[in-house]
């Protein structure tokens, strides 16, 4: 009989175990394998080249940790049952199943009004099918529909699992050490309070460095202004590339993306959709994309190469924002330069509103000595609390470079 109980050794939190046969079944699986090939932050490697790591990577950190937060519950005290433990592992494990091309970037671009979230829990139910009803309980935890709250709170709150890996690991590959965190501390004062999670009162400073090494991961990272503009680009391309094939035009592409771009599906995917996205992958998109690079719409090409030679727009990050007027000047001189009807393609201005801490969704609580639970942002011990209530709003603003 095979072994299915193995270890992998993770640059980030060192051994991992596959805690059973059912979590290995699982990550064999060709769904699961599909996200090798789906890079965890887009584009940010044209900005810092070592973030090139996959959601692959990511899914089974979550799990380690989710395996590190269910230890110290029960330690505690906290009744969690062997086949409640498996499915919070199963659940973690698969909450980005239904992450396509380059992750957030190509959020919309490829599935009109569908988000990756839907997409994995049509996924999952899949699989439960495949695997005889054993995820029926996994599927509870990710809707949000346990009994056991806080075992949904592990999976997606302000302070789940999913964000602690995914800040330690985009920090650690991109290098930008304002990102770093101590997951393991964090989960150490986890424990459980009428059902939902609570942290230790004195883990605050732990937790208040996490909510700033996530701002400081948006600001460096995640909204970078030239990775915002590279991925800014990517929807431009499939935009222009949708267009075309609608007027006629024949592009290359593969025939799972071919499907997508033809824009068969909106909404929740039908099961032949579902069959087809789960043949696609970065490489689809970024091979179109250099084929792209060829073709006689200057539109599509510019595009196109751009992304392929790195070759970025001109971008700032305001405070205000431009005035619409001075937009459309600037769509009129990459027109002429051009000698195109829409810039719109090339020049773009989006809000960036970068909310510390959602004062209306599962508030992160302090449980003290005595007894007490208050929310971090009540607390008197916080250094933080008038941080946490503001956006942070700014604008990004790119422009074509033309001689």
């Amino acid at each position: 009989m095979k072994n299915k109980f193995k270890i992998i050794n993770d640059p980030v939190h060192g051994i991992i175990t596959i805690p059973n046969a059912l979590v290995y079944d699982i990550i064999q699986h060709r769904y699961f394998q599909r996200l090798r090939r789906i890079s965890q932050n887009g584009l940010t490697e044209l900005v810092y080249p070592g973030a090139q790591h996959s959601r692959f990577n990511h899914a089974l950190g979550c799990m380690h940790l989710m395996q590190v937060a269910i230890q110290v519950l029960k330690e505690k005290g906290v009744e969690i049952s062997e086949d409640e433990e498996k499915a919070a592992y199963i659940a973690i494990l698969l909450h980005d199943l239904g992450h396509g091309p380059f992750s957030h970037s190509l959020e919309y671009s490829i599935i009109d009004g569908s988000h990756h979230e839907e997409v994995s829990l049509q996924l999952m139910e899949k699989l439960n099918v495949e695997f005889d009803g054993q995820l029926n309980e996994a599927i509870q935890i990710f809707k949000g529909q346990h009994p056991k709250k806080f075992l949904s709170q592990l999976v997606s709150s302000q302070l789940d699992v999913d964000r602690l890996d995914y800040l330690k690991r985009d920090s650690f590959f991109t290098g930008v050490v304002e990102g770093n965190i101590n997951p393991e501390r964090i989960l150490s004062s986890l424990n459980v309070y009428e059902n939902e999670l609570v942290l230790d009162a004195k883990a605050i400073a732990s937790v208040e460095k996490f909510l700033m090494a996530r701002i400081f991961m948006y600001n460096n990272v995640y909204l970078h202004k030239t990775s915002f503009s590279a991925e800014n680009y990517l929807i431009q391309v499939l935009r222009r590339a949708k267009e075309l094939i609608a007027s006629g035009e024949k592009l290359f592409a593969t025939s799972a993306f071919s499907y997508f771009l033809e824009g068969h599906e909106k909404g929740k995917l039908s099961d032949y959709g579902l069959e087809l996205f789960t043949n696609l992958d970065d490489s689809d998109v970024m091979s179109a994309i250099k084929e792209w690079q060829n073709h006689d719409d200057i539109i599509l090409s510019k595009l196109a190469k751009a992304i392929v030679e790195r070759k970025l727009p001109k971008s700032i990050i305001l405070l205000q924002p431009f005035s619409e007027q001075e937009i459309e000047m600037e769509q009129d001189r990459i027109k002429n330069a051009l000698n195109i009807d829409d810039a719109s393609y090339f020049v773009q201005q989006s809000e960036i509103k970068i909310t510390p801490y959602q004062v209306n969704k599962y508030p992160i609580k302090l449980m003290f000595k005595n007894g007490n639970v208050e929310e971090i942002i009540h607390s008197e011990q916080s250094l933080l609390r008038e941080v946490l209530k503001q956006d942070v709003v700014k604008y990004h603003y790119h422009t074509l470079k033309v001689k």
